[in-house]
């Protein structure tokens, strides 16, 4: 790493005036350490290094902004960094203002940004305040669901930040809100097919959502109707019986033939765990049950390969399928487990995580030996030349 002259040398070279072709050399070298653990740790120890380049964000040069974000990227995704980058940096008030901006261009790197500070709660109750203050979390929201906000940024990363921030139950509060109507606007975006980000980001928000028990009811009433947005990316063309179509939500009834499921596996968990979620209270496991879950979860069983998310809809099929618990017990969300019994089932889970994780490398194995084996057929039969 760099001595103290040769880093003071170095920040010499991060100033506006500083010729370019030297300001690009000095730039590229950072951008360099920021991509490793070692280098960002020693930037760490180098504040005034940062907040040089904080200010190149603004220089008059594209290229030298675009490494200037990439290094920001960098080290916003080392979370020993991120108290630096928010209290002696001082990014959050830029990075607030350029992104309300509809013409700036680096908006997309801007949102990666705020999603990596927002991965933790401690520094995402920074970022939650001073969203607030500066911001507001509606004109995020605003930003999020009008498309083209910005024509020279797809601002999919505002999925994943909305994602984050609900993990603070001030932001879920706002979500919930009845009177203005936020929860409404992100669901369309549970099957937005351009990007999997922005889809697993809103299905995320929407999972940590469904933590607050007190708004099931509400949730699954027809003021929001979230089970449709929920269903509809874990079903398939399968066809069902006359009985079980005429049971469910309108929008899952007699889908087309070449009707796709969620294609990534983490958003279909991400789903069935938002389904689980709201079959913690009796309102929430009737409302699931008269609108004939089931059978989208048998067919969807059937179809899934992936053995943690088969593990996920096996857990929400017990609960449809099952008993219902004893008379005070209905809300599991608020029933009181003693400490060594919650042991032994978390235990009991790292176990089950263990086994999953197991079963999938034997599953990814297998099919890496079928593929050879298939080859090697299609080679003796002439079909690969």
């Amino acid at each position: 790493m760099l001595s103290d002259s040769e880093a003071a040398e170095l920040l010499s070279f991060l100033t506006h005036s500083t010729r370019p072709d030297v300001k690009d050399r000095a730039i590229e070298y950072i951008l360099g350490l920021s991509g490793h653990r070692d280098g960002c740790r020693f930037l760490r120890s180098k504040p005034d290094l940062l907040v040089a380049l904080f200010t190149l964000t603004s220089d008059p040069s594209i290229a030298v902004v675009k490494d200037c974000y990439r290094i920001f990227i960098n080290l916003s995704a080392d979370e020993t960094l991120h108290q630096v980058l928010l209290t002696d940096v001082k990014v959050l008030p830029v990075l607030l203002k350029n992104l309300l901006d509809p013409e700036y261009w680096f908006s997309d790197q801007i949102c990666t940004i705020l999603s990596n500070l927002t991965r933790h709660e401690k520094t995402c109750k920074t970022v939650f305040r001073v969203l607030q203050e500066d911001v507001g979390l509606a004109k995020l929201v605003e930003i999020f669901c009008t498309e083209d906000y910005n024509k020279k940024a797809k601002l999919h990363y505002l999925g994943p930040l909305l994602s984050n921030l609900t993990q603070l139950p001030d932001a879920r509060n706002y979500m919930m809100d009845k009177e203005r109507c936020v929860v409404q606007r992100l669901l369309p975006y549970t099957q937005y097919q351009a990007s999997v980000v922005r889809r697993g980001g809103v299905i995320g928000t929407l999972r940590n959502c469904c933590f607050d028990h007190v708004h099931h009811e509400w949730l699954l009433s027809e003021a929001v109707d979230i089970l449709p947005f929920l269903l509809l990316p874990l079903a398939g063309p399968e066809e069902l019986s006359e009985e079980e179509n005429e049971g469910l939500p309108v929008d899952l009834q007699y889908l087309p033939e070449d009707k796709k499921r969620e294609e990534d596996p983490d958003i279909r968990t991400m789903l069935l765990e938002t389904l689980l979620l709201l079959t913690a209270t009796k309102a929430g496991r009737d409302t699931l049950k008269e609108k004939n879950v089931y059978p989208i979860m048998r067919e969807f069983h059937r179809w899934e390969k992936d053995v943690h998310v088969t593990a996920a809809c096996e857990k929400l099929v017990q609960v449809l399928i099952g008993d219902e618990p004893e008379q005070g017990m209905e809300n599991l969300m608020e029933v009181e487990i003693p400490e060594d019994v919650e042991e032994k089932l978390k235990e009991a889970d790292t176990k089950e995580q263990q086994e999953l994780e197991k079963e999938k490398r034997k599953q990814e194995e297998g099919e890496k030996n079928s593929d050879v084996e298939q080859t090697e057929r299609e080679q003796e039969c002439g079909l690969i030349k």
